[in-house]
């Protein structure tokens, strides 16, 4: 039986998903795996030997060489040809040991959260003086609220520090969020929070609490002209909408998060 594959860590989502020449106008999509990624910025941007690098990536070095020759084969067809690349997917974990934890603050947030009932279902808004943030990238605070039953049993909030999107998204998975409700968001963020298993309700406005109770109902609208003016996330992003969150996620107390989750329960 042939021995399971060790997952590669990464210590963050990038911040840029894809990119493409200007005048391309093919078809091919190149896919650069996040493990393959992670030893482009680790070797070629950190400057970092292999061994380093995969004592990083908790995988030996042969591993990580033969990972960092696939990936400098793609971003060679991608330069030489202009073809659309577009990082995702691959055999990794983020790093429990996320960088935003070497901020004291930070460290402190992440641990004073409770940790997640086996069947409860973890909310964060972005949050601003008890409104939703309407900048996604640029959030200072999420509030997070742990449902249970279909009713908010604990919130609290919690400060990102001014981190990008990538961080910001990795910054909700290490803490397993499941859900997040924001206002305007740029395509790149949209898809650091697709990679991270994030359901994402964009373009909303007012009250956080009010739009928890909303989702929770089934009845949080979402705004398809949600804007990302302030996002600058280069050409050729799509903002605002839900893109490929829209469709098929189901929330709050209904759907694949309600039903049927009797107590929450720590773990």
């Amino acid at each position: 039986m042939p021995r399971p594959t060790r997952l590669r860590k990464i210590d963050k989502f990038p911040e840029f998903w894809s990119f493409q020449a200007a005048d391309y106008s093919g078809e091919e999509v190149i896919n650069l795996t996040l493990d393959e990624y992670e030893t482009i910025r680790l070797i070629d941007f950190e400057k970092l030997t292999q061994n380093e690098c995969a004592k990083l990536m908790n995988v030996s070095r042969p591993t990580v060489s033969s990972i960092y020759e696939s990936a400098r084969e793609k971003l060679a067809r991608h330069v030489v040809l202009g073809t659309r690349l577009v990082i995702s997917g691959g055999q990794y974990e983020l790093c429990q040991n996320y960088r935003l934890c070497d901020d004291e603050v930070a460290k402190a947030t992440i641990k004073s959260l409770q940790k997640k009932g086996e069947k409860t279902m973890r909310l964060a808004a972005t949050y601003e003086d008890g409104k939703i943030f309407q900048h996604f990238g640029h959030t200072e605070a999420f509030k997070v609220y742990d449902i249970c039953d279909g009713e908010v049993k604990e919130s609290q909030v919690i400060a990102t520090d001014g981190f990008g999107h990538g961080a910001l998204a990795g910054f909700l998975k290490v803490n397993k969020v499941d859900t997040l409700i924001c206002g305007g968001i740029g395509g790149g963020a949209q898809m650091a929070l697709k990679e991270a298993g994030i359901n994402l309700y964009a373009g909303i406005q007012g009250d956080a609490d009010e739009a928890v109770k909303k989702l929770l109902a089934g009845e949080l609208v979402q705004n398809e002209s949600a804007n990302c003016n302030h996002h600058d996330h280069g050409e050729g992003h799509e903002c605002g909408g839900h893109g490929h969150h829209g469709e098929g996620h189901e929330c709050g107390g209904h759907g694949h998060h309600g039903e049927g989750h009797g107590c929450c329960g720590n773990h």
